[in-house]
């Protein structure tokens, strides 16, 4: 059975657990591990999509507790502080690499790092699992994911609410319209992918103040027909 283990989902810090029977990954590293309660003996591997620190910050502290190893592109791979390179295993992208009984293919997404990344993972029962966030963007589509972990930002109307009200200024708003998932978009890339084998939709990293919980949730379960949760 797949479980989803959310340690944090925002500005302030990244952090999931991906579990099957007795094995995990972990995605993304942006919370202090004295926040995270987990058996670090049994993680796999310590996936992250890119450098910036809600989503590395803590690699290094994380290495120190389990025999594991980084992956993610080499474009991040040569942003992260402190982190000795022999722990960590760069990959490119569309090419399939394997972590004892998970198969792991990173894919391009778009957002103003080095070389960001999302992440299709295989587990050890065969569950297929997508992985993006901080993307406002994805190009790819997808057969028989039975998980979505993905971002789901912002509302534009919320956003262009707080524009007007001047809450937000020009400079945030034209860099989150480059860097994060819009509801409508996500909702769009849904109708573009297959959804028969869907199981769960796990929305994350939701802006703090150009988000909606209960419409975010309602809208996708309207669309899509698939159970919905809040990543926090």
């Amino acid at each position: 059975m797949v479980r989803i283990t959310t340690f944090g989902s925002s500005s302030a810090g990244n952090g999931y657990l991906l579990t099957d029977g007795d094995r995990s990954l972990l995605l993304e590293a942006g919370i202090s591990p004295k926040y995270m309660k987990l058996d670090w003996s049994k993680v796999d591997a310590l996936l992250i999509t890119h450098e910036h620190m809600d989503h590395s910050k803590y690699a290094k502290d994380y290495l120190k507790r389990g025999s594991f190893s980084i992956y993610c592109t080499q474009g991040t791979a040569d942003n992260l502080k402190d982190v000795a390179n022999y722990r960590v295993k760069a990959h490119e992208y569309l090419q399939q690499f394997t972590v004892k009984d998970w198969k792991i293919l990173a894919f391009k997404v778009e957002h103003d790092v080095a070389e960001p990344a999302g992440f299709l993972i295989q587990t050890p029962s065969g569950k297929k699992v997508l992985f993006a966030t901080d993307t406002y963007y994805i190009r790819y589509k997808f057969k028989g994911i039975t998980h979505f972990l993905i971002e789901c930002n912002y509302s534009i109307d919320i956003l262009m609410n707080n524009v007007e009200q001047g809450f937000i200024d020009k400079g945030q708003y034209k860099r989150i319209l480059k860097s994060h998932f819009e509801l409508n978009n996500l909702i769009s890339f849904f109708g573009a992918n297959d959804l028969s084998k869907a199981e769960e939709i796990h929305l994350v990293h939701l802006s703090d103040r150009n988000s909606n919980k209960e419409q975010f949730i309602k809208e996708i379960e309207m669309t899509t027909g698939i159970p919905t949760y809040i990543a926090e």
